[in-house]
């Protein structure tokens, strides 16, 4: 019997519903169930076929659990190896290497020396940088936000110089970068399961969080439509991720990739709404079905592999 662990943290909806799912559908030697896990024996297998990561990036020792996993032929949903390298400046980057529209953005150093460093480990750093060819290249208004984090936390919204500094200097030891805002007239945020399925949804970031996914899905046309789409796939593809939401602002009928590393995106009946929400825990059972019956892979023990798997 194929086995699927669902991991995940404080979510109340999304993974009771995926497992109901899974064994709703009935597929002949396929089970789903909440996984457990205590002390993790090295090179042992965890006794899953499949696992769905929904909570890893938040808790070490599950990110380690589930590179062992890998190790012993577990299929995990997102790869843990490639997840942990990871970086949202690293994406934009990508984005602009793939002819994804992104806003300009800029790597910053840290205001605060990290723990454990001093003046003399930055020695490499150009100081004072060059603060007028970067406001000249990105432009305000712009955002300040952290070059790895998520769920909008340290996120600051910054007109001019005087309130981009004031907003760097509470930044402290966190590594930030600093985009320009796109002045958009549409919304849109993209589940991208398997890297084959794309489900579009409006969405408004300014609204509270119940109310941000607005219904009525479909975008303004059909050319926008498989604009966005096609980037989902592109994105997504070149980065590996099975799991994923891609956020598009759009100015002047141009679809700027906001946000594009979201491997464990939201998925709670409460703000997602009930169709999507119908959608993407159908699309993510599917998937792991198809996972748990696939043939094992032969293991080589390359690091190269860890991250293709």
């Amino acid at each position: 019997m194929a086995k699927i662990g669902v991991l995940y943290g404080m979510e109340e909806s999304f993974p009771p519903a995926l497992v109901d799912h899974i064994n709703a559908l009935g597929v002949s030697g396929v089970t789903a169930e909440h996984l457990k896990v205590g002390g993790v024996r090295m090179a042992e297998p965890c006794g899953y076929d499949v696992i769905i990561d929904r909570i890893s990036h938040d808790i070490p020792f599950y990110r380690s659990y589930l590179k062992n996993a890998v190790l012993t032929g577990t299929r995990v949903v997102n790869n843990p190896f490639w997840w942990s390298a990871d970086d949202k400046f690293f994406n934009y980057a990508l984005a602009r290497k793939l002819g994804v529209a992104v806003p300009p953005t800029v790597l910053l150093p840290h205001k605060k020396h990290p723990t454990g460093t001093t003046d003399r480990s930055m020695r490499n750093l150009e100081y004072p940088l060059d603060w007028e060819g970067i406001f000249g290249y990105v432009g305000f208004p712009a955002f300040l936000k952290p070059h790895d984090g998520g769920g909008w936390k340290s996120v600051y919204k910054v007109d001019n110089p005087e309130e981009l500094f004031a907003a760097y200097d509470e930044s402290e030891q966190l590594c930030m970068t600093l985009q320009g805002a796109v002045k958009f007239q549409e919304y849109f945020r993209c589940y991208v399961v398997n890297q084959e399925k794309v489900h579009i949804m409006r969405y408004d970031p300014g609204a509270a969080p119940h109310l941000r996914y607005v219904p009525g899905n479909p975008p303004p046309s059909a050319e926008m439509g498989a604009r966005i789409t096609g980037d989902c796939l592109k994105l997504c593809r070149a980065l590996g991720y099975d799991l994923n939401t891609v956020e598009f602002a759009v100015e002047d009928g141009v679809p700027y990739a906001i946000d594009f590393m979201n491997p464990a995106p939201d998925a709670g009946l409460e703000s997602v709404g009930a169709e999507n929400f119908r959608w993407i825990v159908d699309a993510v059972a599917q998937m792991a079905i198809e996972r748990a019956l696939a043939p094992a892979k032969a293991l080589e023990y390359r690091w190269a592999q860890f991250l293709g798997k």
